[in-house]
C-alpha cells in the first residue's frame, strides 16, 4: 500500500512507484494543455470538424447547465428546511445519548488579529449546544512571531477560558524537519498535543469525539453542532465518514467588490451543488470527522498544500474504500476573500483559487494508491478517478472553451470555411446556446440575494441593485479565477515547481451579529421568485 503521508514524487523511496508517482503529476495538466493547443491546431487544419465539435461541446454544456442548475436547486431548498429546524430538541427528544459525545474544534490561526478570532470563537459560544462538551483549541503558528502570539493569547485566553470543557492555546513550533509551513503541519501538531494532554489524559474514548476543523474565519450558526451530532448519531457506519457543511461565503460580502462577491457566491453555490451529489462529494476547508479516523491515519498531512482534501484520501485508502463524505445540508459562514483595495483583492482571489485548484496534488495520491490497494472496488476506483479528472479537466478548460475558443475556426479556418454554411450556422447555433445556459444563471442570481447576511446600517439600499448587476461579471470571473489559476496549478505540478501554502489574508470588520437562519427565505418563497 501508497504510504499514507507522500507529498510528492520524490517522497517515495522505491523507483517505479516513484516514476508512477511523478507520470500522475504531469497528467492532468498534460491534459488540459494538450486539449486547448488541439482546438486551436484543429481549428486551422480542420474547421469543420472543429466548428462542429464546438457545436457539440455547446449542447453538453447546456445539458451540464440545466443539471447543475436544478441540483443547486435541491440543495438549497434542504439546506434551507434544516436551518427551520431546532436539532437539539430533536437531540433530546430522542434515544440517543448525545452527552457522551465531545466536539474537539481546531481553528488554526496565522497573523489574524484577535478580533477576526473573537467573532469565530463567540460563534461557539452562541451554538444552540451545550459547551461543555467542547474542547476548543486556538492552533497558533511560531511563524507568526511571539509579540503578535502573545498579544492573541493575552486578548483571548481569560476571556474564553471558562466558556467550554477545555479552552486551549497551542503553539506550532516553526522549523521542524520534514514539514511545510501550512494548515496542515499546524492542525496536526495541536491535535496530538490535545490527544496526549485532554483525550489520553481524561480517559475520554476516541469513538465519543468527532473533531472540526475549521478556518479561523468560520462563525457556525446556532444549529451546527446539534444538527452534525443528529447526522451523526443516524449515520449508517459513521465512522468511517467525514460530515461536511455548506460554507457560505457571506462574512464580510457588503464589503467585498463586486467580481470578489460573484466568485464567492460561485463557490457557495458549487459547494450547495456538490451537497446534492454526495456520491461526488469531498471534504473541503472546514469539516468535520471522527478523531478516531485522525488518529488511525496518523493526523493530517504536514508536507502538502490541501489538507482538507487529502483527509478524505488518507481514510479512503486506509478503510480500503470504505469511507465517505456526508452532506450535513447546513452551512457555516466564512469570508469573502478581500484585500483592503481593489488591485489586492484581485491578486488574493487568484492565489486562493490557485491554492484551491492545486487540490489536483491528491491525483496522483490516489490513482498509486489505487493501483497498490487491491481490495478497493474497481467500479469505486472507477468512478473517482473519472469523477476527479473530469473536475480538474474541466476546471482549467472549459470556460476558455467557451467564451474565447469558439470564435477560432471562423478566424483560423480560411476564406473557404468562412464561405460555407456550417461557419454562418455554427456561429449563430453557438451563440444561441450560450445565451440559454446563460438563463440558467437566473438560479443563482436570485439565490444569492437570500443568503445574504442583513444589510450593514451603513450601507445604502440601492446596493442591492449591484447585487443583480454583479452578475454580468460571471464570463469574465469564471475564466480570471476558474480556469487561470486552475491550469497554473495544474502546469505547475505537472513541471514539478511545487507550490507551498499560501495564507489567505483576512480583510473585515468585526461581524454584529451571529449568522441567523432568519436570512435565508423558504422554499415556496424562492420557488415564487424564480417563476416571477
Amino acid at each position: 500500500m501508497i504510504p499514507l503521508h507522500i507529498g510528492k514524487a520524490r517522497d517515495l523511496q522505491n523507483p517505479g512507484d516513484r516514476r508512477w508517482y511523478r507520470f500522475f503529476e504531469i497528467l492532468p495538466g498534460l491534459f488540459s494543455w494538450l486539449t486547448l493547443i488541439a482546438v486551436v491546431v484543429c481549428s486551422f487544419f480542420f474547421p469543420a470538424e472543429t466548428a462542429l465539435f464546438i457545436i457539440i461541446f455547446d449542447i453538453y454544456w447546456l445539458v451540464k447547465t440545466i443539471y447543475l442548475s436544478l441540483h443547486l436547486r435541491a440543495g438549497y431548498n434542504q439546506t434551507r428546511r434544516n436551518m427551520k429546524i431546532n436539532w437539539l430538541e430533536k437531540l433530546q427528544g430522542s434515544s440517543f445519548k448525545f452527552q457522551d459525545l465531545y466536539h474537539f474544534i481546531i481553528l488554526p490561526t496565522y497573523q489574524e488579529p484577535a478580533e477576526l478570532i473573537r467573532d469565530s470563537l463567540l460563534g461557539l459560544t452562541k451554538a444552540n449546544y451545550p459547551q461543555d462538551r467542547m474542547i476548543v483549541v486556538l492552533a497558533q503558528e511560531g511563524r507568526a512571531g511571539s509579540t503578535h502570539n502573545e498579544a492573541v493569547r493575552n486578548a483571548l485566553e481569560n476571556e474564553f477560558r471558562d466558556s467550554f470543557f477545555r479552552f486551549t492555546i497551542i503553539e506550532h513550533p516553526d522549523g521542524i524537519e520534514g514539514e511545510q509551513a501550512g494548515k496542515g503541519a499546524n492542525i496536526s501538531w495541536a491535535g496530538r498535543q490535545v490527544q496526549k494532554e485532554i483525550i489520553d489524559a481524561l480517559h475520554i474514548p476516541y469513538e465519543d469525539i468527532l473533531v472540526s476543523i475549521f478556518d479561523i474565519d468560520t462563525v457556525v450558526f446556532p444549529e451546527y453542532f446539534s444538527r452534525l451530532t443528529y447526522v451523526f448519531l443516524t449515520s449508517e457506519n459513521r465512522m468511517r465518514a467525514s460530515y461536511q457543511p455548506v460554507p457560505f461565503f457571506t462574512n464580510n460580502i457588503w464589503e467585498a467588490p463586486a467580481f470578489a462577491r460573484v466568485v464567492a457566491f460561485g463557490s457557495t453555490f458549487w459547494q450547495t451543488i456538490q451537497q446534492a451529489r454526495p456520491e461526488n462529494l469531498i471534504t473541503f476547508s472546514s469539516h468535520s470527522m471522527p478523531f478516531q479516523a485522525v488518529v488511525d491515519i496518523g493526523f493530517w498531512q504536514t508536507n502538502m498544500v490541501n489538507e482538507d482534501s487529502r483527509v478524505f484520501w488518507q481514510c479512503l485508502l486506509r478503510y480500503d474504500g470504505d469511507y465517505r463524505v456526508v452532506p450535513l445540508h447546513y452551512p457555516v459562514s466564512m469570508d469573502t476573500n478581500t484585500g483592503g483595495s481593489f488591485w489586492k483583492t484581485m491578486v488574493n482571489v487568484y492565489k486562493q483559487h490557485r491554492r484551491w485548484s492545486y487540490g489536483v496534488e491528491n491525483v496522483p495520491y490516489f490513482l498509486l494508491g489505487f493501483m497498490k490497494n487491491k481490495t478497493i472496488y474497481f467500479s469505486r476506483k472507477l468512478h473517482y478517478t473519472i469523477t476527479i479528472f473530469e473536475g480538474y479537466w474541466s476546471w482549467a478548460t472549459n470556460a476558455i472553451m467557451l467564451f474565447l475558443l469558439g470564435w477560432l475556426p471562423g478566424v483560423l479556418g480560411g476564406p473557404e470555411f468562412n464561405g460555407s454554411v456550417l461557419s454562418f450556422n455554427h456561429a449563430q447555433l453557438s451563440h444561441t446556446i450560450m445565451r440559454l445556459a446563460l438563463l440558467a444563471l437566473l438560479t443563482p442570481l436570485i439565490l444569492s440575494l437570500f443568503i445574504l447576511p442583513p444589510r450593514p446600517r451603513h450601507v445604502g439600499f440601492l446596493k442591492y441593485s449591484w447585487m443583480l448587476i454583479q452578475w454580468i461579471l460571471f464570463p469574465v470571473t469564471t475564466i480570471i479565477f476558474g480556469s487561470f489559476p486552475a491550469l497554473d496549478g495544474q502546469t505547475r505540478l505537472m513541471l514539478g515547481k511545487y507550490m507551498g501554502f499560501w495564507v489567505t489574508p483576512k480583510h473585515r470588520k468585526p461581524i454584529q451579529s451571529e449568522p441567523s437562519s432568519e436570512a435565508l427565505p423558504d422554499e415556496h418563497e424562492v420557488k415564487d421568485s424564480v417563476k416571477a
